[in-house]
């Protein structure tokens, strides 16, 4: 069976079609001149048709080249469509990817899951919105890859792709004459409540919050806040005042609560993606670089 000319001559002529140079056909193929010339003659002799014109000052396609150049381009997206498919054929089956992640931060674990799926090859992210102790639970059990935390980090954890929201706005029910300040200092709420969890791990936003507003002022609601968006219930509700992030206030309109700027200090969240260190796979790498992807490009 005639296989017919090599591809790599193929793709050259190619190349020299669309610079209409060799030298430049020659620089992109990462060969010499020479060689990519001589390409070009193999393939023409194999043909047995002349594909360029050449003189000192141009390179021009012949009619037999003009007529060939499109079968050639075809055949070459053929045969790379050919090996990327094997590629991913010959890729082992991934178990897929299992991502836990605090209800905030959903827009970024949305955008990740809709890059994996593009990613060649492409990668399934099931999506589990969960809390911190949830969030600790799965990743520990190897229920989930890995999980989006807020700090502190557990010192067993591996993490990676940190970053922060802010704390900027208090949320407070609309009709309240808090709703109608310009900006809120800490002092101004003597004889508010102000929502706090129980669960208040050293270092962390909710510890810096708790130290400014003091223990007359707490109001503790849930062992954990996790879900802020749900959180303004008890806002609207007058059960208490809600440090809000900003990406909430950005995002949340709601006729019943207003966000007032606060000023309590350099009040932020910070987050990671994180996983038990020894179960390292394709999969989580992938994972990990796609996060940090989406942090890039937001």
């Amino acid at each position: 069976m005639d296989s017919g000319p090599p591809l790599r001559d193929i793709g050259c002529f190619a190349l020299v079609a669309r610079h209409l140079s060799f030298s430049r056909a020659a620089a992109e193929m990462g060969v010499s001149q020479p060689a990519a010339s001589q390409a070009v003659g193999r393939l023409e002799r194999v043909l047995g048709v002349r594909l360029f014109e050449r003189t000192s000052r141009e390179v021009r396609l012949t009619p037999a080249g003009k007529a060939l150049l499109p079968y050639a381009e075809t055949l070459l997206e053929s045969a790379a469509a050919f090996s990327a498919e094997a590629r991913r054929l010959a890729a082992p089956a991934s178990a897929g990817v299992r991502l836990a992640y605090p209800p905030l931060v959903g827009g970024l674990a949305a955008r990740v899951a809709l890059r994996m799926a593009r990613r060649d090859p492409p990668a399934e992210v099931e999506l589990r919105p969960a809390g911190r102790a949830a969030s600790l639970a799965a990743v520990a059990a190897g229920e989930v890859t890995a999980a989006i935390l807020a700090s502190p980090f557990p010192r067993d954890l591996t993490t990676a792709a940190r970053f922060h929201v802010p704390v900027s706005h208090l949320a407070v029910p609309a009709g309240d004459p808090l709703a109608a300040l310009p900006r809120l200092q800490p002092e101004r709420l003597a004889r508010h409540r102000v929502l706090v969890p129980r669960e208040r791990p050293p270092g962390g936003m909710w510890t810096r919050l708790a130290a400014r507003v003091g223990p007359h002022r707490q109001h503790v609601v849930a062992g954990e806040i996790d879900d802020f968006a749900a959180a303004l219930d008890l806002v609207a509700a007058g059960v208490g005042l809600l440090a809000t992030p900003s990406l909430l206030v950005a995002s949340v309109r709601r006729d019943d609560v207003a966000f007032v700027p606060l000023d309590a200090g350099d009040l932020r969240l910070t987050y990671a993606l994180a996983w038990q260190g020894e179960r390292v796979s394709a999969g989580l790498m992938a994972l990990v670089q796609t996060v940090q992807e989406c942090l890039w490009t937001r």
